[in-house]
């Protein structure tokens, strides 16, 4: 839905910009390593996750926001310890399995933030140290 707003003047705009999420960037420092970490954790085949352009990754994602892993080498990826990483967590991933994937998590041995928290959502991070959320639906 669009949503016009009223201006100082009076005036009335509708906003050009969609509301609507279409990709989350995630800074990472080898997209080859942080593509086959992504693919196994998302349960993917990584021959459909190609990287472009030796920098880019976009994550095939079943519905919603998709992912892209990025090197990031405009925004201080091409710096010696690349892009900063994402401190807190910006996104969330789902599951309607909870436990399983706190059990999933461990079998990868991912790194675990958090153990489940208010029985709803736990957090992990990334071989870069991008903490992601998971949780339940």
């Amino acid at each position: 839905m669009i949503e016009q707003q009223k201006m100082n003047d009076g005036m009335t705009r509708t906003s050009p910009v969609m509301n609507k999420v279409g990709s989350i960037f995630i800074p990472v420092r080898d997209i080859e390593k942080s593509r086959s970490w992504y693919c196994r954790v998302l349960g993917l085949n990584e021959a459909d996750a190609q990287i472009m352009n030796g920098h880019l990754c976009p994550i095939p994602m079943m519905d919603g926001a998709g992912i892209i892993l990025d090197t990031m080498p405009m925004w201080g990826g091409d710096q010696p310890g690349g892009a900063p990483s994402i401190e807190t967590p910006a996104f969330m991933l789902l599951t309607e399995d909870l436990q399983g994937s706190l059990d999933y998590m461990k079998e990868l041995g991912v790194e675990l933030v958090t153990d489940i928290q208010h029985d709803h959502w736990f957090v992990v991070k990334d071989p870069d140290g991008n903490k992601l959320m998971i949780c339940r639906v």
